[in-house]
């Protein structure tokens, strides 16, 4: 019977696909190495939900077949060292998109019409918070993407279908690419932060693009702009959002992750009204938690029983010699 190792439960949809499979499923309800490594030292495979697995940990779980994401992001995997070792790390690609530009269209709604900030004032009696004139509409406005990979191209969809232009930056896009579609490239970050009315970040999270937005980009943005963030904690720089908050460089911003979750209810973040804080939820509505787990159950079933799933980030670990014959 193989054992599987999760850091947290997945969706009823995901467990089944175990249960069905005949893993031993354990899980530890947290997803630090140290606490999981117990578990770890005879499993076959990894399922991480909200956690982290580095190479030290990989080396003294002999047994370890296949690391599992539901959903893409791979930062808290050291991917490189599973490469190495011939362990696959399965992703989910696809199955979130839809209900991640769906959270970062709303994010952008509730951001321009002031919604999260009026509702408490109403709360406290004070009508009169609707004659400040804050929001705006979106209409005629321009959406800035900062990577535009699926999640971006269905946000821009939703955008130009609400009468935005888009315009996008993403180095990995070719700029004919983008403009068959209609929408405007720049080749400079920069661009995007001038002229944009909404910036939305759509990239992953990588050494390159760690604290991407800090003080000096901040600056670049509108008076009147919005800052989305429904990818990766880390890559705005807190501290200078913070700042751009509290001295009104910018409208307001919005985002889904921070850099240490949970977050703290002390965090500098909820100092300011201008800013909407998710718990990283964009992904998790129903259907796209049943979608992302069962895929990541399906492909560390399918690894552990030695196919080659293709849905993973790293498939340079199939060229490893556990699993030449296979």
């Amino acid at each position: 019977m193989a054992k599987v190792v999760i850091s947290h439960k997945l969706h009823d949809d995901g467990m089944a696909v175990l249960e069905r499979a005949g893993a031993n499923v354990v899980i530890t309800n947290s997803g630090k190495p140290k606490d999981m490594l117990p578990e770890l030292l005879d499993a076959d495979g990894l399922i991480i939900r909200i956690g982290s697995i580095d190479r030290e940990t990989m080396l003294k779980c002999k047994n370890l077949k296949v690391i599992g994401r539901p959903g893409v992001g791979v930062d808290d995997v050291d991917v490189e060292a599973a490469t190495e070792l011939g362990i696959p790390v399965v992703i989910a690609p696809g199955a979130n998109t839809r209900s991640v530009a769906e959270h970062a269209m709303a994010m952008m709604f509730a951001c321009a019409k002031d919604m999260v900030r009026c509702d408490k004032e109403m709360r406290k009696g004070n009508f009169a918070i609707r004659s400040e004139y804050k929001a705006y509409e979106l209409n005629g406005k321009v959406l800035g993407l900062i990577g535009c990979g699926h999640i971006g191209n269905i946000l821009a969809e939703m955008a130009t279908g609400i009468g935005m232009k888009v315009l996008v930056y993403d180095p990995f896009v070719k700029a004919e690419v983008v403009e068959a579609k209609g929408y405007g490239y720049r080749a400079e970050m920069e661009d995007i932060l001038k002229e944009a009315d909404v910036v939305s970040i759509h990239t992953p999270l990588t050494p390159k693009t760690k604290n991407m937005i800090g003080e000096k980009e901040l600056k670049l943005m509108k008076s009147t702009g919005i800052l989305i963030n429904c990818a990766r904690g880390g890559i705005i720089n807190e501290e200078a959002l913070c700042k751009a908050l509290s001295e009104n460089w910018i409208h307001s911003a919005a985002t889904d992750v921070v850099v240490h979750e949970p977050i703290s209810v002390d965090d500098p973040l909820f100092m300011h009204e201008n800013i909407i804080v998710t718990p990283h939820m964009a992904g998790q509505t129903k259907e796209a938690a049943s979608g992302v787990a069962t895929m990541a159950a399906e492909g560390v079933m399918a690894v552990i029983n030695g196919q080659k799933w293709d849905k993973v980030c790293n498939p340079k670990a199939y060229e490893h010699p556990r699993w030449n014959n296979k």
